[in-house]
């Protein structure tokens, strides 16, 4: 089949460059992502390619009905919500784009970082309303600390460029990746990392394996108090051990971008559901909470979408 018969469709919204890169190599575009799921379903088997973000997951049901389906082009990191191998096992191809919001996630991991470290939310509010408490506002420095990064892909080597300058340790631990070692971090295992750290930094993607892997047991493991940073997924801490251990001051602080409340389009928390454990996160001093948008800046609009047309425009174009 030519280029020219592939029909694409949209599924969710994206930054028009991604429209506009896909119709100028040849693709029959039809971008329709106000379409309901079940308007969608109907004409799946019209379709050889789909872009997606996170607006429904596209499990065996799904994909059972796009009989025409040749690949998935998800306009992000995680691929969470597809069946990945269900749906190479029938010939699609699933296609990611970290390198889109690899820039955004590392700066914004280390913005949180060094907003906590320097209270400046609480400085900040206090200033604004005529307080001026400079010792109660004493901060810390990255300098002569040990940073730990679980998962060395494209969001933990980004943050790891970003440490560089900072004259700290940092370490990484990889379970699918080997000599990785370079100038930003050294290869470490996981035990090294239980031992070493002062700071821990999430950067691994939502599996079964990696479900709630921050739990009361991982966070028991370390040797002395440490800092947490989740940039990656919700779903990989559990908060309420998480807050045991923010109780305890096992860990002294935390920065997270992601909770496990979220709904699955990242749009939303579940507000029905949140546990008295988030509101002691909202009351914490030592707990920073941003909405999901770590990656979500300007220029990783563009970049995201860019780099997921090239991906399909070099396999199918």
């Amino acid at each position: 089949m030519s280029k020219e018969q592939l029909r694409v469709l949209f599924i969710d919204s994206t930054h028009p460059r991604l429209l506009e890169m896909l119709e100028e190599a040849g693709f029959d575009c039809q971008y329709t992502p106000e379409l309901s799921k079940d308007e969608m379903l109907a004409i799946f088997d019209q379709f050889d390619g789909f872009i997606i973000r996170s607006k429904f997951k596209l499990t065996k049901a799904e994909l059972d009905k796009a009989t025409r389906l040749k690949f998935i082009g998800r306009v992000g990191a995680g691929l969470e919500n597809i069946d990945v191998p269900y749906a190479e096992s029938k010939g699609i191809s699933c296609f990611n784009a970290p390198e889109g919001n690899r820039d955004a996630v590392g700066e914004h991991a280390l913005g949180m970082l060094l907003c906590l470290f320097n209270n400046l939310c609480r400085c900040n509010a206090e200033v604004g309303k005529g307080m001026w408490r400079r010792e109660e506002n004493r901060g810390l420095e990255i300098k002569g600390k040990t940073v730990g990064i679980i998962g060395y892909g494209n969001m933990g080597n980004a943050f790891a460029q970003r440490l560089k300058g900072f004259g700290c340790k940092v370490i990484a631990y990889d379970k699918y990746k080997f000599d990785y070692s370079d100038e930003f971090c050294d290869e470490n295992q996981m035990q090294e990392l239980f031992d070493q750290c002062d700071i821990l930094s999430l950067h691994i993607p939502q599996t079964e394996e990696t479900m709630f892997m921050v739990n009361d047991e991982f966070l028991g493991k370390f040797k002395k108090p440490f800092f947490l940073i989740n940039t990656a997924r919700g779903k990989i801490v559990k908060i309420s051990d998480l807050v045991k251990h923010l109780k305890s001051a096992q860990v002294r602080g935390a920065c997270l971008d992601v909770l496990e409340y979220e709904k699955t389009s990242f749009e939303d928390l579940h507000a029905n559901e949140l546990p008295e454990d988030f509101q002691y996160l909202i009351d914490s001093e030592n707990v920073l909470l941003s909405p999901h948008v770590g990656g979500w800046t300007h220029e990783s609009n563009i970049k995201l979408s860019e780099v997921t047309a090239q991906k399909i425009i070099d396999k199918f174009a």
